[in-house]
């Protein structure tokens, strides 16, 4: 594989690895983590200790039969747990799910970017997932989300050792990446935009 995750992590056992932002929080996030459960106990066990660390519940439309509970973090930020007995993330891990609002199209174009292969692919919803296990990348597909500015959530990726940022950032290019100026002069991290504009950085090899 040519560029590695570094929002999620490279290994099934590694956190997410998250960064501080400028970005301050004006809607709904467009990506969100999804952390699983393995028993009713264990579900509200995660609840109980997100809301003790400053969490707090958020409304975002889900419905009462659903049986995933949202949360936002004390700055807002959306993640769910999701109840037992999910077997889309069945054997994914704690983190089992990096969910993101985007096409079909945009699904496709991580798949090759980072040469995960699709695990889901119905009714314009995409799901894609490391070789080697560990959480899924998935899109929910139309209708999209209106954009509002810069996101505060974004993935970034790396060369592997011994890469190339500049060859990398040339690959993403041909597979339908564009170049976007955020205005920062960031030096060791180049900022592009999938094909549905979420912005994502391209780091010096790790």
């Amino acid at each position: 594989m040519p560029c590695d995750l570094v929002a999620l992590g490279v290994d099934a056992l590694d956190p997410p690895r998250l960064a501080p932002t400028r970005e301050p929080k004006t809607a709904q996030n467009r990506m969100h983590l999804d952390l699983t459960s393995t028993s009713p106990e264990d579900q509200q066990r995660t609840v109980a200790r997100a809301l003790d660390l400053g969490g707090r519940h958020v409304d975002v439309g889900q419905r009462p039969e659903e049986d995933h509970v949202v949360l936002g973090d004390p700055e807002g930020n959306e993640f769910c747990v999701i109840g037992p007995g999910n077997r889309f993330l069945a054997d994914c891990g704690f983190v089992g799910a990096l969910a993101c609002d985007g096409s079909q199209a945009v699904g496709y174009s991580w798949s090759e970017a980072l040469g995960w292969p699709l695990v889901w692919d119905q009714d314009q919803e995409t799901a894609i997932r490391a070789p080697h296990g560990g959480p899924k990348i998935t899109w929910g597909g139309p209708p999209l989300m209106p954009r509002t500015g810069e996101d505060r959530l974004c993935l970034d990726l790396a060369p592997s050792a011994g890469g190339d940022q500049h060859a990398e950032v040339e690959r993403l290019l041909t597979l339908g990446a564009t170049r976007i100026d955020v205005g920062r002069g960031e030096v060791t991290r180049v900022v592009l935009a999938d094909p549905d504009g979420n912005g994502f950085g391209v780091l010096t090899p790790r």
